[in-house]
């Protein structure tokens, strides 16, 4: 009978993120021009705008989860990305350290405290919860992403599954793409 393995699911989530960041700016990479900017119905009025929202938390929780004290010069800049290209190439970089950060925990690692730099204070919290709070933050905001791409010239891609075996099928030129495999996704 395998043993349970406490870190799996935060790699699987790290991968997934990864995944879906990948396949959402890839779509958006298609938009035509003027789509990008474009004033859409949503909590924030752009696809450009979520999605730089989506990096600037992610530089400052994975940050803090490293163990830095970047905080909020995560956000000095609110828009640091004007163009899809570079944007998913940041992406991409701070996708690597989250699913870096994750393939590296261990039990102790999970429980540990974490210190968020947040200017006038410190907030502790534990790591798994961060790394909770911080997948769920971004399901969020690529959610709202997602549904602005419906009034675009680009459908929405696929989202909504998550890791499992038997949708290897639909993966095979991402994971060339990403530098996977799926034995590293299903260990």
């Amino acid at each position: 009978m395998p043993t349970f393995d406490p870190i799996r699911s935060f790699r699987k989530l790290a991968y997934n993120n990864a995944l879906a960041n990948h396949r959402l700016l890839q779509a958006c990479a298609a938009l035509k021009p003027g789509e990008f900017e474009a004033p859409r119905t949503s909590f924030f009025p752009s696809i450009k705008e979520t999605l730089n929202h989506i990096i600037t938390v992610d530089w400052f929780y994975v940050d803090g989860l490293e163990g830095g004290t970047l905080g909020y010069q995560a956000f000095e800049i609110d828009e640091p990305f004007d163009d899809i290209s570079s944007l998913a190439q940041a992406q991409a970089k701070i996708d690597q350290r989250l699913a870096a950060l994750c393939e590296a925990l261990t039990p102790e690692k999970l429980v540990s405290t974490v210190r968020l730099h947040r200017g006038d204070r410190i907030q502790e919290e534990r790591m798994d919860d961060v790394l909770a709070h911080l997948f769920q933050h971004q399901t969020h905001h690529r959610g709202q992403v997602h549904a602005m791409l419906s009034g675009t010239s680009v459908a929405p891609p696929q989202l909504d599954e998550f890791i499992v075996a038997d949708d290897a099928r639909f993966r095979g030129e991402e994971l060339t793409g990403l530098g996977w495999s799926e034995e590293m996704l299903m260990r």
